[in-house]
């Protein structure tokens, strides 16, 4: 599992997705997010501004990520 690694908390899903390269855009990450292809911790999400905090754990295309604040 990697780990990302935020400044701030919160930050919304679509903008871990697209800081990550794990879409080409934050147009594609929003479309991912609403088509339930993300899940956070464990759990589809299709909020695509969904607030995300360190320790939420984050899957997409079988990439598996723990979010962590500086």
């Amino acid at each position: 599992m990697g780990v990302v690694v935020i400044k701030k908390e919160p930050i919304e899903l679509y903008m871990v997705l697209k800081l990550e390269n794990m879409v080409a855009s934050g147009g594609e990450a929003k479309f991912v997010i609403a088509e339930g292809l993300v899940l956070v911790n464990g759990e589809i999400e299709t909020r695509k501004r969904k607030k995300i905090v360190a320790g939420d754990i984050i899957e997409f295309n079988n990439e598996k990520m723990q979010i962590s604040c500086k």
